[in-house]
């Protein structure tokens, strides 16, 4: 579990430092960040169960708002017949920009959900 959270936690600082072009990167630059230090923490043993619990809290409820929002992953899917979202960096269309914020949180939840296992795991079962 080391090497995945020290991955994770590299990935997610470069996620926020290219979060400066974005037009909001007062949102993700903390979303991301917030996550990659629970993933240094967890590379060094330190598990926070509450923080996992409101990351996945607020980011899935930030996703629900991605797939219902005007120009979110619903749009995307209906009206532009989900066309390829990685095919350039830049997103000239407002559903890209949107379906691909709703993917990366799909991806911190993912890795919040991992660690809150472990985490409760290892909690337990402290000789793990």
């Amino acid at each position: 579990m080391k090497i995945f959270n020290l991955i994770f936690c590299f990935l997610f600082v470069v996620f926020a430092a290219l979060q400066y072009n974005d037009p909001d990167p007062y949102v993700w630059v903390p979303i991301y960040m917030y996550t990659a230090v629970l993933c240094w923490l967890a590379a060094r043993n330190h598990y926070y169960l509450k923080a996992y619990l409101l990351g996945i809290l607020l980011y899935a409820m930030y996703a629900i708002y991605k797939i219902f929002d005007a120009n979110g992953l619903i749009d995307w899917i209906k009206f532009h017949h989900a066309e390829n979202i990685a095919e350039t960096m830049k997103a000239e269309q407002p559903w890209i920009e949107e379906s691909r914020e709703f993917f990366g949180l799909l991806i911190l939840i993912a890795v919040l959900v991992i660690n809150y296992l472990v985490a409760r795991r290892k909690l337990k079962d402290p000789a793990r």
